[in-house]
């Protein structure tokens, strides 16, 4: 992995000395991302700027060394992310007649080759990997951007400024954005109350104005001349699902087992690919413990695994891990951290993910990646799993509330949901405590009250889809807490994608267009980058996506149990006692943390004389919600939270 940036002024002259000064400022702001070397390549001509962070994997030679020319020299690219398929694809070149003499052996020498050789689009749709690059067309004076299809890797673009100071913008992370003179850093509103209702931010937009992340599966083209940009997809998560339940494989159980298995070892082995050390995180869950075995089951040497564990046991799963590493003979490391350890995370939040990001597992992500940067450059990540074989516990409790309210006609539904809300959720917990039922067991630290005001809220809910946006709502009306954030339309509200007569594939697939690349893979980027460390998901291979939207259902959910295929493929290589057990996700107690060390912190960034005068949020719904958490009548951490992070990172830009 690396970071790239740069900027096309085609309205401006600058001089050479004025170009690059601005383009390692730029770069500066991102060289976490790459602190192994760094270049920058501008064309007075166009105006147009390359500016590159690299982390060494493959290819640590200056023979890697980027921006880096095509041998014809058309082409300059600066690139970010793994070409896992670099060697079948030389190996083409070569067959095609049209390989240069090679320099190294890097996957970016390999990728610009193959533009040479085939365009833009072609070479796209052969690659296997993660990827974001910038790719300027000397011949036909174009820029190119592009990224790989679910979206591992990031990439931010837009025109800021005016007249002759109109700049268009690209890079990895805003905050290389940001540097440029032309930046204007207008809050866009409509994308904060999009924030404050999911606690993250739906691409194709970000928090800034006119400045649009670019979507997974697509590449860009922009110029001096055609200054809209073009963009085209060469992969769609739509399209996959879409043609992978037109086309479901008719299939028994050991075969698909076996499909699955060669098609995953296959992946994790061409992510094994490095020249420096690599590892991989190991939970001991189900998709973890799979990309572990997998990898072990390739290796003549133990595999490097780890884990966090915690002293509140409610949160703890290290035992679970260590007694996988121990089964298949890993080199496992293991680091407890008490709620102190954690908390110092907090105040680096605001600069690492430098757009408002909420999801609570940001803090124990980014403290096993910082771990693991200890021993290794690269790490191997069981994501995924959940999203492409239904193993959401959110999934399944809203498909048993739909299975049994879907019958009622909708206005007995709202008016079911209306009685249950008469009763205030403090009663309800009231008579929860007294049946014996104030909390839930493991770490769901709602209320009963709170549970049954939200099982209220989604029996009103119209349809699967409605009842997943629903379901991710912290706040079920952000206006309400937004000033002038009228919400926009998004993928998950406008003509969504919905399977026909399945509530779990439709919350699968929407999941995969929108939490899994702008939640799930932002918090893992963002958190290993920031130690450079660089994380591959093998479970992202696009050949496994689209295998398992042709799967039919009941080899993904079967019985009451998810991920039923991945399960069978794990009992090959682990025993079946080590890995059942109920799921319990990353997360920490923050409901405590709020009511207990963090408290001063929140009361701060709460306050409501501080909202009044920035003018972004209402202070009295928020203080409203604080008071009730402090009070324990209702468990609001999540809403908090995300008013807490937008706070804290509105205060970080104001610094």
């Amino acid at each position: 992995m690396c970071g790239l940036c740069g900027f096309l002024n085609p309205g401006r002259s600058l001089d050479g000395g004025t170009a690059a000064a601005l383009l390692t400022r730029m770069r500066e702001a991102i060289d976490h991302r790459g602190p192994d070397g760094n270049g920058q390549w501008f064309d007075p001509e166009s105006g147009l700027g390359l500016s590159h962070a690299r982390l060494a994997i493959v290819e640590l030679s200056s023979a890697g060394a980027q921006p880096m020319h095509s041998s014809g020299g058309r082409y300059v690219i600066v690139y970010n992310g793994e070409l896992y398929n670099h060697v079948d694809l030389r190996r083409q070149i070569e067959a095609a007649g049209r390989a240069p003499n090679w320099r190294g052996h890097s996957d970016t020498e390999t990728l610009i080759a193959g533009i040479e050789a085939w365009g833009v689009g072609p070479t796209l749709e052969r690659a296997i990997g993660m990827f974001a690059f910038a790719l300027w067309d000397r011949q036909r004076r174009e820029l190119i951007l592009a990224r790989d299809r679910i979206g591992e890797k990031p990439l931010y673009y837009g025109w800021q400024g005016s007249g002759s100071g109109a700049a268009f913008l690209f890079g990895s992370e805003l905050k290389a954005l940001a540097r440029h003179p032309a930046f204007e850093g207008e809050i866009d509103r409509e994308a904060l109350a999009q924030f404050m209702r999911y606690s993250y931010i739906l691409g194709p937009r970000s928090i800034y104005r006119g400045i649009a992340k670019l979507p997974p599966g697509t590449y860009l083209t922009v110029s001096a001349e055609a200054r809209e940009p073009r963009i085209q997809a060469y992969w769609s998560a739509e399209r996959t699902v879409r043609e992978g339940i037109g086309a479901r494989l008719d299939i028994g159980d050991e075969e698909a087992v076996d499909r699955l298995e060669a098609l995953a070892m296959d992946a994790v082995g061409r992510q094994m690919m490095s020249d420096v050390p690599l590892g991989a995180f190991l939970s001991g869950g189900v998709d973890s413990s799979t990309i572990a075995a997998l990898m072990q089951a390739q290796s003549s040497r133990p595999v490097k695994t780890f884990s966090i564990g915690f002293h509140e046991r409610a949160f703890n799963e290290a035992d679970y891990a260590k007694a996988v590493a121990r089964h298949l003979g890993t080199d496992h490391t293991e680091l407890y951290l008490s709620g102190d350890d954690a908390l110092k995370v907090i105040p680096k939040l605001p600069a690492m993910y430098d757009e408002p990001f909420a999801d609570t597992s940001q803090i124990p992500t980014f403290l096993v990646c910082e771990m693991a940067r200890r021993d290794v450059t690269v790490a191997l990540s069981g994501d995924a799993g959940d999203e492409l074989f239904g193993g959401y516990g959110r999934y399944h409790s809203a498909e048993r509330l739909w299975r049994r309210a879907a019958w009622l006609p909708r206005p007995l539904r709202n008016a079911a949901a209306g009685a249950l809300k008469l009763v205030p959720a403090r009663l309800w917990s009231a008579f929860g405590r007294a049946a014996g039922r104030g909390r839930l067991s493991g770490n769901d630290f709602s209320t009963f009250g709170q549970l049954v005001h939200k099982a209220a809220n989604l029996l009103t809910s119209a349809a699967p889809h409605s009842l997943y946006v629903d379901m991710g709502s912290q706040w079920r009306d952000p206006q309400t807490v937004v000033i002038g954030g009228l919400e926009p339309a998004s993928r998950l509200t406008a003509d969504p994608l919905q399977v026909p007569g399945s509530p779990i594939e439709t919350m699968m697939a929407l999941d995969l267009q929108t939490f899994l690349p702008d939640d799930i893979l932002v918090k893992v980027d963002r958190a290993a980058m920031a130690v450079s460390l660089e994380t591959r998901v093998p479970l992202l291979d696009h050949r496994i996506v689209e295998f398992a939207w042709q799967l039919p259902y009941n080899l993904k959910v079967r019985g009451g149990q998810s991920k039923w295929i991945l399960r069978q493929l794990l009992y090959r290589h682990v025993p079946r006692q080590l890995i059942e057990r109920p799921k319990r996700g990353f997360s920490v107690p923050l409901h405590d943390w709020l009511r207990g060390p963090l408290r001063d912190w929140a009361e701060d960034l709460l306050d409501a004389g501080r909202i009044g005068r920035e003018g972004y949020l209402r202070a009295k719904p928020l203080r409203a919600a604080w008071a009730t958490h402090l009070r324990g009548d209702l468990n609001l951490q999540f809403p908090l939270w995300n008013a807490l992070m937008f706070e804290s990172w509105l205060q970080a830009q104001t610094r």
